[in-house]
């Protein structure tokens, strides 16, 4: 017999007896079942299977606070949280600015009173014009923000970068709605006001860290005006060029440019070699002449010195001074000549006047010693003719005697 045909004792299948075939139980009948089990829970008291409601509503009502009051302190536990040393906590008051928080723990009304923005103040962003990069390396020009036109009609090819980071949370949080893209347009803006009032040559040469410096210095005071919340760290230049069209003729223009400085270099590099020694052979000039005037003054004075001592011993004995100075000058002039004179005196003896200066020489046959006296052929020397050779004879006979 099926379970549900008549007969079966009102079983289910699972064979439990069903007391009401009526429909669901009552809700009502639910709630109190449910507040029953509380109340015996939190110290309700039963007397056999019928509950006593007075003692029901009591145990069910201190039950409902004392979930209520471990709810409430765990709401107000919630309000507890930690700022990082390198954060600021922003609190807002029903999404008003009320505070900020510096690092450390703090507490706050629980939502949703309150509510805490948390800011990194210390980590660097980077925001790049003209370019981005993937990683450490560019991937590629933007024309669009690259090209710039500079204060000679002339447009060249820049690429900067700069570092930023959050000065102010609350500034960064409410004053401006997207602040890191605005500073993006604030930092195009300020490089193409610096790049316009500048010379193509100065950018491209040794203009490139005054275009950076000025350009953070202009972003800084736009950020500030603004009330952006952030402060510029650096800004350096990546590149600037001319653009690719004329790229061939400005590298010629460069390498002129540095064929002008080397050739500079190297006259400067002569020039500081050759005038320090001008300057010296000026200077040995110089201290020659002034010792040869020294010397000749000396000399003149040492002259003039001898003249008058030698007057002044003419005064007293002229014959004899006469016949020093005679005999002076004769040895003189005789030191200085290697002629011989041979002269023949009225008895018709010869004269015969022998080279002393030829005789001290050194002989050149290599077989003579330094040490060995020198040696003169009487024999060879070339006499007048009708006249004999009576001086060698006669020396013979003094050496031999």
């Amino acid at each position: 017999m099926a379970w549900n045909e008549p007969g079966n004792g009102d079983k289910d299948p699972w064979g439990k007896r069903g007391g009401n075939n009526e429909g669901p139980p009552d809700l009502d009948e639910v709630i109190r079942n449910f507040q029953q089990k509380l109340g015996g829970v939190f110290g309700g008291k039963r007397n056999g299977n019928a509950p006593n409601p007075a003692d029901s509503n009591g145990g069910g009502s201190l039950g409902v606070g004392l979930i209520v009051a471990i709810l409430f302190v765990v709401w107000l536990l919630s309000g507890i949280y930690i700022v990082e040393p390198a954060e600021r906590g922003v609190v807002l008051r029903f999404g008003q600015y009320h505070t900020t928080a510096m690092p450390g723990p703090h507490w706050h009304f629980p939502y949703p009173i309150d509510h805490v923005e948390v800011i990194n103040v210390e980590n660097i962003r980077t925001v790049e014009i003209g370019y981005r990069s993937s990683g450490a390396r560019p991937e590629g020009s933007i024309l669009s923000e690259a090209l710039m036109l500079t204060n000679d009609e002339n447009i060249v090819d820049l690429k900067i970068a700069g570092q930023y980071r959050v000065k102010d949370a609350a500034q960064y949080l409410f004053n401006v709605r997207t602040p890191d893209s605005i500073l993006r347009q604030m930092m195009e803006s300020a490089v193409r006001e610096v790049v316009g009032q500048s010379n193509m040559d100065f950018v491209l040469t040794e203009g490139r860290s005054e275009v950076a410096t000025r350009t953070e210095q202009i972003l800084q005071e736009m950020l500030d005006d603004h009330g952006t919340g952030l402060s510029v760290t650096s800004v350096s230049m990546q590149d600037v060029q001319p653009p690719e069209q004329v790229q061939a003729a400005f590298a010629d223009v460069v390498k002129a440019r540095e064929d002008e400085v080397r050739q500079k270099n190297e006259a400067e590099a002569y020039a500081n070699d050759i005038i320090p020694r001008a300057r010296g052979q000026a200077f040995r000039i110089i201290q020659e002449a002034e010792a040869y005037k020294s010397q000749v003054v000396a000399k003149a004075n040492g002259d003039t010195s001898r003249f008058l001592q030698v007057m002044t011993e003419y005064d007293k004995a002229p014959l004899i001074t006469e016949e020093r100075l005679y005999l002076d000058a004769m040895e003189s002039v005789y030191s200085r000549t290697n002629k011989v004179m041979v002269d023949v005196d009225s008895n018709g003896n010869n004269v015969l006047y022998l080279p002393l200066d030829r005789m001290g020489k050194r002989s050149p046959n290599p077989l003579q010693t330094n040490n060995s006296p020198a040696r003169i052929d009487l024999d060879s020397i070339n006499y007048p003719s009708g006249q004999t050779n009576n001086a060698s004879t006669d020396a013979r006979s003094r050496g031999g005697r």
